[in-house]
């Protein structure tokens, strides 16, 4: 499925931690490579235009052995939000961070495992909801 998203990993002094991460690695769930952001930025980037290869990336970056997990920002945009999702590690769990005047919205859940999980999309509240789509996900699979 297509389906274009970027993620940014916000940490500051985490070059180490980061470091295997600019590399591919056929041994990880999820593939790509990040980027750094450039200058003295402590931010990386990846991109992504199919959501298959993101898979298992959350769970990735919450094994990681950050010295202060509560620290660390992740800003991912999937191509139909209207703006990039906070997440941040709470008891040792990427989680979302609410942001106001937003809400993420789920597509009705896929019957199977063939269809990867959506991650919703992250509409303005003022956007009305579609029909079938709900305010908590109906799929329990992790779609990062």
């Amino acid at each position: 499925m297509s389906r274009n998203a970027e993620v940014i990993v916000l940490a500051h002094f985490m070059d180490e931690v980061m470091a295997p991460l600019l590399e591919r690695d056929g041994e990880r769930e999820w593939s790509g490579e990040f980027a750094h952001l450039g200058g003295t930025f402590y931010g990386w980037f990846v991109e992504y235009d199919h959501v298959r290869p993101r898979s298992g990336l959350f769970r990735y970056l919450e094994s990681l052995p950050w010295p202060h997990p509560e620290s660390v920002q992740v800003l991912a945009h999937d191509e139909e939000d209207d703006c990039f999702g906070l997440w941040m590690i709470q008891d040792g769990v990427l989680t979302e961070v609410p942001l106001p005047n937003h809400r993420r919205l789920y597509p009705p859940c896929p019957s199977g495992e063939a269809c990867p999980p959506s991650p919703g999309l992250l509409w303005r509240t003022a956007t009305p909801v579609p029909d079938g789509y709900h305010t908590s996900p109906q799929d329990p699979r992790r779609p990062w």
